[in-house]
């Protein structure tokens, strides 16, 4: 992929997990990368500027694309990769719990997408990339709530695709299936017996294993490169063929 030399991403939930490998990612590849995070971590180099911003507030994003903006001399990408689980039924998690999944992977990508958007308008690469879920258009158990928010932000995807499309700014999503994070991890250490539950999860993928966080990084970094130029309105699946593969029973 070429053209990353010049570019400038923002990244939220940068500071670990699938953030953190788009983040190198894009950073390998020559771009200079602003992780927005609640604990964004330690820069590793001059071309990487972690930033405490927080999605459920309008004014923290709002002063942090100033400050990436005002280090790197603007803005050309940024990636929504924030984002929180939820486990359960639709009679499991109560309003509370609704509204707070809803607010940081839903609106907290409106939030982010509209304080950056005064710098991609300048950039003559301007690109967002969604971090969806398998979860957007397969019905897994337990899931009720972090569906409904990754459903939500496929949707928001193609809207914000057909605002921005004129405007020279091309906005997609990544679909992951189930990716070998901490976060996954943390999940896992939940149940009663991790080692089957995770074992599980590999066979419900047919690859046969999780997803790997730099997978989903070359995906994010493919449509946010100029030569996707083309690309837009799209949700490019990570999945192990999950979404698409149906194998005879093993």
């Amino acid at each position: 992929m070429t053209g990353f030399g010049s570019l400038v991403a923002v990244v939220t939930g940068g500071g670990s997990g699938i953030g953190a490998a788009v983040a190198a990612e894009f950073r390998a590849r020559g771009a200079r990368v602003g992780l927005l995070d609640v604990q964004p971590g330690t820069p590793s180099d001059d071309g990487l500027l972690p930033v405490i911003a927080d999605v459920c507030s309008r004014g923290s994003l709002e002063a942090a694309m100033a400050t990436v903006a005002g280090a790197f001399g603007g803005i050309d990408v940024l990636v929504n990769n924030a984002g929180i689980s939820s486990v359960g039924t639709v009679e499991a998690n109560d309003d509370d719990e609704w509204a707070r999944v809803l607010d940081v992977n839903v609106t907290g990508i409106a939030r982010a997408s509209a304080a950056a958007l005064p710098y991609l308008r300048e950039s003559g690469h301007g690109a967002i990339v969604n971090l969806s879920s398998i979860a957007a258009t397969a019905g897994l158990v337990q899931r009720a709530l972090y569906s409904a928010s990754k459903g939500a932000v496929h949707a928001l995807t193609l809207a914000m695709a057909a605002d921005l499309v004129t405007e020279g700014i091309r906005v997609n999503c990544v679909a992951p299936g189930t990716v070998d994070t901490p976060w996954v991890a943390r999940l896992l250490a939940r149940t009663t017996d991790p080692a089957a539950e995770r074992a599980r999860l590999e066979a419900r993928q047919p690859t046969g294993r999780l997803v790997t966080a730099q997978e989903v990084a070359g995906a994010v970094a493919y449509l946010a490169s100029p030569d996707a130029g083309a690309t837009t309105g799209m949700s490019l699946a990570v999945d192990g063929g999950m979404s698409g593969l149906r194998l005879p029973a093993r």
